[in-house]
């Protein structure tokens, strides 16, 4: 008498960790939220788009940006200090991504050293984001303040500081969180977390915020400092 056969039970995508588009789940998780995200620097990117283009006159970015720590009296580098800044972060970039390819060739190793290196890329460059705004505190910007008049040499309103204290804030915070994120990752790395794991694919996801970052502050740089 031959044994009924049991059919076989489809394996369903939420339990096997791999989305249906093949992607591991958590890494498709941070695509979503990195997608929502882009949406909310897109809404304040296109705020501040839709009021400079439509004032008749606004600061010149040379004449705010052309400060640098220990600059002499009566001298002056526009945007010096701030290619600096983005020059870092574009490092730190590059950094990321050899840390990742080093936790896929499972190199414990290279990816302490690499993510060392991007964790102090991320903070050099949030400390020469403090020192900006420090420095631009000190002429009298703030939010509700702008010193700075126009091109035309008009009084320009409140918009423009208002505009680049909210939206390199909320880019400078997520530097920080991305540096805290970093860490983190560094800690587990060193407690062999990933070894015991046999991969390290959370490097990978935290690597995919860190470049979300530097992208979003080409954006910030060419609106704010370019433009």
């Amino acid at each position: 008498m031959s044994t009924p056969t049991t059919a076989a039970v489809p394996t369903k995508w939420w339990s096997g960790g791999k989305s249906p588009f093949n992607v591991e789940y958590g890494k498709l998780m941070m695509w979503y939220f990195l997608m929502s995200d882009t949406f909310t620097f897109g809404a304040l990117l296109i705020a501040y788009g839709t009021i400079r283009f439509s004032s008749n006159s606004w600061p010149n970015p040379n004449e705010v940006f052309q400060s640098y720590p220990g600059m002499s009296e009566g001298t002056s580098a526009p945007l010096v200090f701030v290619s600096i800044m983005t020059f870092i972060l574009i490092i730190s970039s590059v950094t990321m991504v050899l840390a990742v390819r080093a936790g896929q060739e499972m190199k414990k190793n290279k990816v302490v050293f690499n993510l060392i290196l991007t964790i102090l890329g991320g903070l050099a460059f949030l400390s020469c984001q403090a020192w900006e705004w420090t420095h631009l505190h000190h002429e009298g910007a703030w939010w509700g303040s702008n010193p700075f008049l126009n091109e035309d040499g008009t009084q320009s309103s409140t918009n423009f500081t208002n505009f680049f204290f909210t939206i390199t804030g909320f880019h400078g915070f997520h530097v920080f969180s991305g540096v805290i994120i970093n860490i983190i990752m560094l800690i587990m790395t060193l407690n062999n977390v990933f070894e015991k794991r046999g991969h390290y694919l959370m490097i990978e996801k935290a690597g995919l915020y860190w470049h979300f970052v530097d992208l979003v502050w080409v954006f910030v740089f060419t609106c704010f400092y370019l433009i």
